[in-house]
């Protein structure tokens, strides 16, 4: 990170500040200290008159806020090995390629990011590296361990729990050790010992996890891959639902509105992670394209594609009746690297949401998921300084997000072609 000075001024011909508001023409912002200080038209603002304020002026592109990524996994590599077979590596490997994703999140405009669950204590000790000033990533919020059920979904990472004493006991630990929010895998996934149409706890479980994160100060995020799994979770005091699929016991795809209507009354965020198919679906094509499929691999691609639009029909769905979504990639877990928070914007607008409504998504809308936005998510005097410079216009075209010139976080300039 380059540090200059405590005051810089960055003019632009567009801004969008994450709240929702019309983009603002020929704006200018002052940094102070790595926090905005002034944001508003060119030639408006408070200048300091006794000391030295760096200007920048970027001309035709665009500023937006700092992307918050609220759902990855900073341990996954990308390379399509299972969860099972990513957890048998060494915690030493884990925690670098933790470092790896971080920065490469950071250089592709993403300043803060929710870690979902890592194993052991692999990004708590990220996140001691990061203090030290060993590497640079983006803000952490960190659920270290996930708590499931035994043998359920990403149990191989360190914590499972039975009852409600075991369950009170897991957030106690958790805590402990610096968790910021609770992780709970309230279905099974992909995980091979593990049920993804079966809720994993029982409700009075989910219940005591709750309650106790809530006790301290933390919020708690849900893994939820079938109906019943959504429905317990909003019955036990769920902050967040990951996922969120329609789906019944028997894996039938049925959209139940009551659901979606239960998950605005109790003011329920939603994270679908549409993108992680998308990848998959790419990456088949492109081996089809070279090389052909197998009679497996074109079943599984037919298959990906038609739950995709299934999913993206479900999502807009909850979305026209009023649940806030908001942008997490599940990266890098299957085969999506970290680096592409954009892929799960792209998805989001493809669903149906409108561009502007998306960079809210994966802003603001992100960072109040995660508890934070009273610190990032949007340009707005008091906040971190956390900024994205694009060419082009992504209010209009989303795939402009892509267009990275320079990324700010606290108020200083991230040298991008700095990797580990």
């Amino acid at each position: 990170m380059e540090k200059t000075t405590a005051f810089r001024i960055i003019k632009v011909d567009r801004m969008i500040d994450g709240t929702g508001k019309a983009i603002m023409p020929k704006a200018e912002i002052l940094m102070k200290d790595g926090e905005i200080a002034e944001v508003g038209p060119q030639g408006s603002l408070s200048k300091p008159s006794d000391t030295f304020v760096e200007e920048t002026d970027y001309g035709n592109r665009t500023v937006l806020p700092g992307l918050v990524d609220c759902h990855v996994h900073l341990n996954g590599i990308g390379d399509g090995r299972s969860g099972d077979e990513l957890a048998l590596l060494p915690d030493e490997i884990l925690t670098v390629q933790a470092a790896v994703n971080a920065k490469k999140h950071l250089d592709s405009g993403v300043t803060t990011i929710r870690d979902c669950g890592g194993k052991h204590n692999t990004t708590f000790l990220l996140r001691q590296s990061v203090e030290m000033g060993i590497v640079e990533a983006p803000r952490l919020i960190l659920a270290g361990r996930p708590i499931a059920i035994i043998g359920g979904h990403l149990g191989y990472f360190g914590t499972q729990a039975t009852g409600e004493a075991e369950c009170r006991a897991a957030v106690r630990q958790l805590v402990k050790e610096g968790a910021d929010f609770i992780k709970i895998t309230a279905t099974g996934g992909s995980t091979k010992t593990s049920f993804p149409m079966r809720p994993s706890f029982t409700v009075d479980e989910l219940t005591t996890i709750c309650d106790e994160a809530h006790k301290f100060g933390k919020h708690t995020v849900a893994h939820c891959t079938s109906s019943e799994g959504m429905l317990n979770a909003i019955q036990s005091g769920i902050d967040t639902i990951v996922h969120g699929v329609h789906k019944e016991p028997d894996g039938t795809n049925l959209y139940r509105p009551e659901i979606t209507e239960q998950i605005i009354e109790h003011g329920i965020y939603v994270n679908p992670t549409l993108n992680i198919a998308r990848v998959e679906g790419q990456r088949l094509q492109t081996k089809m394209d070279k090389h052909g499929l197998n009679s497996f691999e074109q079943n599984q691609l037919n298959t990906i594609r038609e739950e995709r639009q299934v999913r993206m029909e479900h999502v807009n769905q909850m979305r026209e009746r009023g649940v806030t979504l908001v942008c997490g990639s599940d990266s890098a877990w299957g085969n999506y690297k970290m680096g592409d928070f954009q892929g799960e914007i792209e998805s989001t607008v493809l669903s149906g949401m409108p561009p502007e409504d998306a960079i809210v998504s994966a802003t603001l809308n992100s960072a109040r998921s995660c508890n934070y936005d009273d610190k990032v998510g949007s340009i707005e005097p008091g906040k971190k300084a956390d900024l994205v410079i694009v060419d082009g216009n992504p209010g209009k075209n989303i795939e402009d997000l892509r267009r990275i010139v320079t990324v700010y976080k606290d108020g200083e300039k991230i040298n991008r072609n700095n990797s580990i």
